[in-house]
């Protein structure tokens, strides 16, 4: 076999030529028959049972050749790549040049190539302190949230509907007379308020009674997800069934007591002054190393290859995929709800993917030239801790080299992260 290796006219791209000779390609395609040929059904032959050349008489010669290709390529490529130390950072595109049987198979392979990085200044960059303090505003605040966690909720039978007020309802709703899918709850608990339904139907519940009914006209918003109901005018039939209200308890020793581990309210509040405390140290540090890397980003020159943003999208497709599935939908129906397309949805996702790809190229050249490697016992700890979250035993985890990898070059990146931060100017 031989192979030519050249840089095209764009930057960061290799051609590859590959030659690979007859005999190993006769080979792949033996092998590729051998795989298939208990499906082939062929008259006058038990199926399965053909000989090779009839079945290429029959489908003709090139029945095999794509399978044989595709059976053979993708070793010799990544072989290539790995024996020339080409860092392949996008999809070959691939062009047949020759195929046959009898023949040498003939082919190239462009590929974009991981970018040169021209750091910057990374050290002694200059950067604003990041602080935030705790004011008796914000304990108060997440009490009022433990009091509304601790709330009960009781119903009112002397009075109409209030703000706030959580309402019993069933509704029944149609546009231009017609009734449409999803319009109609029965004993549906609506908190006045929330901002959970359609603009302005939350407003119009306010003042019903208990056992009231009336008509309620709202209007459904231009970028509501349903064609068919986006911008239209819609009437909904309302019943009110019961009205009840959430009655917090009073914030004293005795909510310290039955809310907490506390026995009193002082104790309470200075448990959640540490706590707060402890957040927004995590928040200034996590804002801080933003700033630090983006400040390093902003001094570095990189020609990124169109492969890279176009890997990063793909990941963060997949990412909003996973989670849409743990709330029961997918792509389609997420799109459908934000009236995008997948080309419109990517679109506005590149900005974000190449600042991505950016920061995680700089991170590795610092960690590259200052030749960081973390020590045993953090990636043990490291280890340890993502078994934990993965529900795995740490030995298993710790026999894939590939996880390990990944575990190692996070470590790194962090430590260069960390290397920034320490040698900025913090005014």
């Amino acid at each position: 076999m031989s192979i030519k290796i050249e840089k095209t006219e764009n930057a960061n791209e290799v051609k590859l030529s590959f030659e690979v000779e007859a005999a190993k390609f006769d080979e792949a395609i033996k092998r590729v028959y051998d795989k298939s040929a208990k499906y082939f059904n062929i008259p006058g032959f038990r199926k399965g049972k053909a000989p090779m050349a009839i079945v290429e008489k029959y489908y003709g010669d090139e029945i095999f050749y794509e399978d044989a290709f595709n059976e053979i390529v993708p070793e010799i490529y990544e072989k290539e790549l790995k024996e020339n130390n080409i860092e392949a950072v996008s999809k070959p595109d691939l062009d047949v040049e020759q195929i046959g049987k009898g023949q040498d198979l003939k082919f190239t392979a462009i590929v974009q190539t991981k970018p040169e990085v021209k750091l910057g200044k990374y050290k002694g960059i200059a950067l604003k302190k990041v602080e935030y303090n705790v004011s008796d505003e914000d304990i108060e605040h997440e009490l009022g949230h433990m009091a509304e966690r601790n709330a009960r909720i009781v119903v009112v039978e002397d009075r109409a509907v209030e703000n706030k007020d959580i309402t019993v309802i069933d509704f029944e709703g149609s546009v231009d007379g017609v009734k449409f899918e999803g319009g109609k709850a029965e004993g549906h608990e609506l908190e006045i308020g929330s901002g959970s339904f359609i603009p302005g139907f939350e407003e119009q519940i306010i003042g019903m009674k208990t056992g009231e009914e009336k008509d309620i006209t709202v209007k459904f918003p231009d970028d509501y997800f349903s064609e068919d109901l986006k911008g239209k005018e819609a009437v909904f039939h309302v019943k009110l069934h019961e009205i009840k209200k959430k009655e917090l308890p009073e914030i004293n020793d005795e909510f310290a007591k039955d809310a907490s581990e506390y026995e009193t309210l002082s104790e309470l509040k200075n448990s959640i002054k540490e706590k707060l405390e402890e957040d927004n140290k995590s928040r200034a540090k996590y804002e801080t190393e933003e700033e630090a890397i983006k400040a390093v980003c902003e001094e570095t020159k990189i020609d990124i290859p169109s492969g890279m943003i176009e890997t990063e999208l793909d990941n963060m497709v997949k990412d909003v995929e996973t989670r849409l599935s743990y709330q029961g939908m997918n792509m389609e129906m997420y799109l459908q709800m934000i009236g995008k397309t997948m080309e419109e949805f990517r679109k506005e996702g590149e900005k974000q993917a190449k600042e991505a790809v950016k920061t995680r190229l700089v991170l590795e050249q610092i960690v590259k030239d200052e030749k960081i490697e973390p020590d045993e016992k953090k990636v043990d700890e490291k280890l340890e801790e993502m078994a934990k979250a993965y529900g795995k035993e740490k030995e298993e985890l710790g026999k894939n080299e590939y996880f390990m990898e990944y575990i190692k070059k996070q470590l790194a990146q962090e430590e260069a992260i960390q290397l920034v931060v320490t040698n900025a100017k913090i005014k």
